[in-house]
């Protein structure tokens, strides 16, 4: 039987209607076109300049789409949809009598669905397992490891991870994140760090030598998920500086693009 543990800092918003999939494909990051039911996309909500008012994962439903959201962004989800509804046939709507879980299965830690409310595993024990397994996977998430209105999709790696379609056309925030990405370097990502102690904790500040580079934004079972200014961790590292967190040595997960990042910054 699949386990399904209660993700509480989550809920639901569903967008219904004849011009459901159009109405979303113009607002955010990830296409809603061509999706079959139970399909699911993994894309944002920005502001005009760009920040990321909620990162959604966008289920495909029989009457339209249902948005796993941030909690805390529910109310300024559906108040934004609804103020760009203009003449759209949608009908957008909180949905507290549904939540979000995560599935937990061998090579499928990170999936998730919707289920009625009170289903779920709401053991802190359950949590933690998930949570673990979302940070071992760098994968970082708003409710956990930003709030509204704080980064830019490139800062959590949301561009990265496909959350960011740059071929479909317009979306808000569409100029900013473009520019961005046309800039060829960012300057600010998320990375995974392993063998962390116990006083890695979320708010840690990074430090490279005495100047901060960095925060931890999630931390569980000895791994941590951290918001790094990567030309300050490149110009450290290439200075021989140490990098530490709470008096520890940290050591970075090292995936292909942050060699290609170090290498352009190098450069210029």
């Amino acid at each position: 039987m699949t386990e399904h543990i209660h993700l509480h800092h989550r809920s639901v918003v569903t967008v219904d209607g004849l011009d459901a999939e159009t109405f979303l494909h113009g607002v955010l990051t990830q296409s809603t076109l061509g999706m079959n039911i139970g399909d699911r996309r993994f894309g944002a909500l920005l502001t005009p300049q760009g920040k990321v008012v909620a990162d959604l994962f966008i289920e495909r439903s029989a009457e339209g789409f249902r948005l796993d959201a941030p909690a805390d962004a529910v109310d300024a989800v559906v108040r934004r949809l609804t103020l760009f509804k203009l003449r759209a046939r949608v009908m957008i709507a909180a949905r507290p009598e549904l939540e979000v879980a995560a599935c937990p299965e061998p090579g499928d830690s990170l999936r998730r669905t919707v289920i009625k409310a009170g289903e779920g595993d709401r053991s802190t024990e359950a949590l933690a397992r998930w949570d673990a397994a979302r940070i071992a996977a760098c994968a970082p998430e708003q409710g956990r490891d930003f709030a509204a209105e704080e980064v830019f999709p490139a800062d959590v790696n949301m561009d990265l991870r496909g959350g960011v379609e740059f071929a479909k056309g317009c979306f808000v925030g569409q100029e900013v994140v473009s520019r961005m990405k046309r800039r060829g370097i960012v300057r600010k990502r998320t990375l995974a760090a392993l063998g962390c102690g116990a006083a890695v904790t979320a708010g840690a500040p990074v430090l490279a030598g005495s100047a901060e580079i960095g925060v931890i934004s999630s931390a569980a079972e000895g791994a941590a998920l951290a918001r790094i200014r990567i030309d300050r961790l490149v110009a450290a590292e290439a200075a021989g500086e140490p990098v530490t967190c709470a008096s520890q040595q940290m050591k970075f997960e090292r995936p292909p693009w942050l060699a290609e990042a170090s290498a352009s910054l190098s450069r210029g």
